[in-house]
């Protein structure tokens, strides 16, 4: 393969990223609303068409394979296909965090946490993700150090969500058989409240990638 072919396959490397991460940026804004409108239909919408993800993932990664196969890459080319393989694991991982939000919303009956401060933290994140990506496309490793900070923010914004649920929790006082249903909800919203997090961390993960590609420095890796 010539070097202009090579470039051109890590070019549309590069694009199938970059599309992957479109249709996973909109599968969690699609949960977010589907949180913020309590809309089940919606919710069922996202954990029903996570399959779609899933084998993207898996083209994506033979993709990867194939140019490893193909040439000796020289260490820049190295560092940009290990990268891209990194990040759609975290784009992967993403969407299945927006499905399990997407179900959290089909099962959930009582509200501990106000919608509105888990959808401040789902556009939050969903911001992150989106900045993440331009960092790749663009290479952009100050943009990618922005983001670190950024996480500090949205971990303090869940503590304070999760301090809210459990003093919203000492002030129920459920009947006995309603009581296990009430339990049900607070672990779901615990967990959303988690997957939200971890969403964040994961846009975390997609810079600090993109920042190693750029700079050839691991410091933003953890």
């Amino acid at each position: 393969m010539s070097r202009e072919s090579f470039q051109a396959s890590l070019d549309e490397l590069r694009d199938s990223v970059l599309g992957m991460g479109e249709t996973v940026t909109a599968r969690h804004r699609d949960a977010v609303t589907a949180l913020e409108k309590q809309d089940r239909g919606l919710g069922q919408y996202v954990v029903d068409n996570d399959d779609e993800i899933n084998e993207r993932y898996l083209d994506i990664e033979a993709d990867c394979i194939g140019l490893f196969a193909l040439e000796q890459p020289v260490a820049g080319d190295l560092r940009f296909v290990a990268a891209s393989f990194k990040i759609i694991t975290d784009l992967e991982r993403i969407a299945d965090l927006a499905t399990n939000i997407g179900q959290y919303v089909v099962d959930t009956e009582t509200e501990l946490v106000p919608r509105s401060e888990l959808v401040a933290i789902g556009e939050a994140v969903g911001e992150m993700l989106d900045d993440a990506l331009i960092a790749y496309a663009r290479e952009d490793a100050m943009l990618c150090e922005t983001l670190t900070e950024r996480d500090e923010d949205i971990d303090s914004h869940c503590a304070n969500a999760t301090d809210r649920l459990f003093r919203n929790l000492l002030a129920e006082n459920p009947s006995a058989p309603a009581l296990e249903d009430l339990l049900a909800d607070v672990n779901r919203q615990l967990l959303t409240i988690r997957d939200l997090e971890r969403v964040g961390d994961h846009a975390v993960n997609i810079a600090a990638r993109t920042y190693y590609l750029t700079e050839g420095d691991d410091a933003l890796l953890y």
